[in-house]
This record gives structure tokens, sequence and C-alpha cells, in this order.
């Protein structure tokens, strides 16, 4: 049984106990009344002989059972193997409804570049995302480490590409975020243009809308009553406003 917790190496040790604690959880449904799925991304990336992980296969036969579904993703977790988030990544963007992801926690490492796919990124709040640099564990010769050195150049230049898809700034300066380790909060995310909104901002607007609504209805309900104080009082001509204000109500809903 797959029991052991993944231990991580990265430069920032502050969040390693809590990344290691997330646990792993993969759940999929499917509402064909709504033409939505949903997918839950706990935990880490990749096929492990170790520890619960999601993988590539996992994620491509769930979005095979969703067929053109919209998808929404909730996502958590400290990341894992880059080639699982990489194939995830664009078997995502080769799906044909649209993709919104809810970064819930954490969006780190590999699970970073899965939230590149997103046609929708939502930070939730106080979620966080993090990129750096590729690596791996090799024994062996100078010769060996040398070659390795040289696919995991490659491999980040692949991986900046993705994150240059939906960034506002330089490759450059991307190229060195991820080369410190850099974590980002969620209204960092949105900055950069990572993320396409935080919950907190998603709240906020309903918020507003919803008294934007009420105050509309109240106007409505004064101007209803207005017309029938006027209908009680004889010669008085019912006031002819009431249809409009009705008809922007609904506009704005």
């Amino acid at each position: 049984m797959k029991q052991m917790k993944r231990k991580f190496g990265f430069k920032n040790q502050k969040y390693n106990e809590q990344l290691a604690s997330i646990p792993h959880n993969f759940a999929v449904t499917h509402d064909e009344e709504n033409g939505v799925s949903e997918l839950t991304i706990y935990g880490d990336i990749g096929e492990s002989w170790w520890w619960e992980s999601t993988s590539a296969s996992d994620v491509d036969s769930a979005l095979k059972e969703a067929g053109s579904n919209d998808l929404i993703i909730n996502l958590n977790s400290p990341g894992g193997s880059a080639f699982d988030g990489i194939a995830i990544y664009n078997r995502l963007k080769a799906h044909k409804g649209k993709v919104t992801i809810n970064v819930d926690g954490w969006a780190c490492s590999a699970a970073s570049i899965i939230a590149m796919a997103a046609d929708e990124l939502i930070m939730g709040a106080g979620a966080m995302m993090m990129i750096h640099e590729a690596s791996t564990i090799v024994w062996g010769s100078k010769t060996l480490m040398r070659k390795e050195a040289e696919m995991l150049e490659k491999l980040e230049d692949g991986i900046i590409d993705i994150y240059m898809t939906r960034a506002n700034v330089e490759r450059e300066e991307i190229r060195s975020m991820v080369n410190e380790e850099t974590w980002f909060s969620a209204n960092e995310a949105v900055e950069i243009g990572f993320a396409t909104i935080t919950a907190t901002t998603v709240k906020e607007n309903e918020d507003d809308q919803l008294t934007q609504m009420k105050v509309q209805m109240q106007a409505l309900q004064d101007e209803l009553n207005k017309i029938k104080n006027q209908q009680k009082e004889p010669g008085q001509k019912p006031a002819a406003v009431a249809k409009g204000n009705l008809s922007k109500l609904f506009l704005n809903l």
C-alpha cells in the first residue's frame, strides 16, 4: 500500500510540511444534462510506486469520458513529474469544451504547468503558485551528469514556452523567476497574467451584482406601488414606465 509522503527539495523550505500533507484525491463526475464534467486533482502529479498520485493517464481517461463537456478542475498540488504535467497541459489544451481551473490551495511545480491550460484560471483565497528549475536525481559519471544537465535545460525551455502563453512579462524575466524558484500569491498570479481572477474578486463582483439587482427590484416595486396608488385615485392615468424598467432588470440578470 502506498503510504509514504514525498520529500521536497524546494529552495524555500517554509511550506514543505504543508505540501507533503496534501491528501491525494482524484475524483471525476460528469453532468451530462448540463454538459459539465468536474475533476478534482489533489496531491502529487505523475505515476509513482511510493505514494498516491494522479498521472497523465488518469486525466486522459477522465477527459475521454467527458467528451466535449465543459471542464471544471479543482487543483491543489505540490507538483511532481514535469512530463506528466506537460502531457496533462497538452491534453487539456486540446479539449473542445471550456476549461475552468480553480486553484484551491497550491499549484506548484508541475501543477503550475497544468494550471496554464485553463481558459479561465481562478486563484482561491490564500492560494499560491510556484515555478522553479527542473530537477532530477542522477548517479554516474561526469559525462552522464552533463547530458542530464543538457536535458534539463531543454525541458526548462519547453516549460518556459508554456508559461509565456500567459505571462505578460519578457521571457528572460520568466527564466529568472524559474531559476530563483518564485512563489506567487493569488493577486501576484493575476498581475503577471498566469491567473484570470481571484476567487475574492469573483465574490466581490457577485455581491455587487446582487446589490444592484436589489436596488433595481426596489425601484421597480416603488413604481408598481405608485401605479397602484394612481389607479385608486379617480381621474388619474396610470404611469407607463414600469414595463421599461422591468425589461432593464431582466437584461441585467
